[in-house]
């Protein structure tokens, strides 16, 4: 009775009788094989797709354990295995190119890689389809993975998906990740057992990012240091222009008569301090632009002394800057 080959792995089955003096070399093959099979490692390009080898009796391609898939692909490609074939592969895809990869069995499905997905998968083929085992991506997406020790993240990314993140055992102390639209991305840290908890968010947007301190039960935020606005001096000009977002408490120092323009970037409720300061000249008048609204609808008279200074506050209603307090002729050294 004449050889016959296994299914899977397609090695040689020794029939009694036969092989006389080639028995070992058949056997020596056979266990080569099954190294392959168990802890073989080949890189495999797949420029314009491949099909994966399982000839009789010898190492082929498709045999080995791990998988790294490689080359540069202009269109979406298959990596396909022959039909009737179970088997388990660890499988990288490497290649470049935005375009998806499937690895499937020849009349089957099979398990596909995104466009930009450069991951690593656990599969197996069940003889007609190639399945994700899914052990992979229930380690890193799973919706409440616990990890001990230490994380190194020098060569990866945690991603989370969109209103997701980290809980404590209790589900409580949430940092979740939150994305609305393309505009605007923001993480949130709140208690979500209880709800009385300060709350911390930080949003980001693409011109401007906010940090916002809630609160949900005592209504008391408690700062261990001192918060505050660094004053930033403002470039004196013909026309004077004020970005409150970022330089809430302001000084100029006016070198000749100037107007003040519409500030940029307010929120409604906030407010802001503007420091006018007369140089070794004095004299110095300014324009306020009309979203500045003054007692008695009336600007204050500029102090005209040389190196005195005019403290002017603000609080925006969300249409006009309205004066709060004005303090004249300050000295300042």
């Amino acid at each position: 009775m004449a050889n016959a080959t296994s299914a899977n792995l397609k090695l040689t089955v020794q029939q009694t009788g036969e092989n006389s003096g080639t028995w070992g070399q058949f056997t020596n093959t056979n266990l080569l094989i099954l190294e392959q099979a168990i802890g073989g490692y080949d890189a495999v390009g797949i420029t314009s797709g491949a099909t994966l080898t399982f000839s009789n009796g010898i190492l082929s391609n498709g045999k080995n354990q791990v998988l790294k898939l490689t080359g540069t692909i202009s269109g979406n490609v298959n990596v396909v295995i022959p039909d009737s074939i179970e088997k388990t592969y660890i499988v990288f895809n490497s290649t470049t190119g935005a375009h998806t990869v499937t690895f499937k069995t020849s009349s089957g499905t099979g398990v596909t890689w995104g466009a930009t997905e450069k991951t690593t998968k656990i599969v197996y083929s069940d003889g007609t389809n190639v399945v994700d085992t899914g052990l992979i991506s229930n380690i890193l997406e799973d919706s409440s993975p616990e990890l001990g020790g230490n994380l190194d993240t020098n060569s990866f990314n945690i991603k989370f998906d969109d209103a997701h993140g980290i809980t404590d055992d209790s589900d409580n102390e949430q940092l979740i990740f939150q994305k609305i639209g393309s505009a605007v991305n923001y993480f949130e840290m709140t208690n979500s057992a209880t709800g009385d908890n300060p709350g911390l968010s930080v949003e980001g947007g693409d011109t401007n990012v906010g940090l916002n301190i809630s609160t949900k039960g005592t209504g008391l935020v408690k700062f261990n240091d001192a918060v505050y606005n660094p004053e930033v001096a403002l470039t004196d000009a013909t026309t004077i222009d004020w970005a409150v977002n970022t330089a809430p408490v302001a000084k100029v120092t006016l070198a000749g008569n100037r107007t003040i323009a519409a500030p940029s970037g307010g929120a409604t409720g906030q407010f802001v301090s503007l420091l006018v300061i007369q140089d070794g000249t004095g004299s110095r008048t300014i324009t306020w632009n009309a979203v500045y609204e003054f007692s008695g609808d009336t600007a204050p008279t500029l102090t005209t002394t040389a190196n005195r200074g005019d403290l002017f506050v603000f609080r925006y209603n969300g249409t006009k800057w309205l004066e709060v307090g004005t303090t004249l002729n300050l000295i300042l050294s």
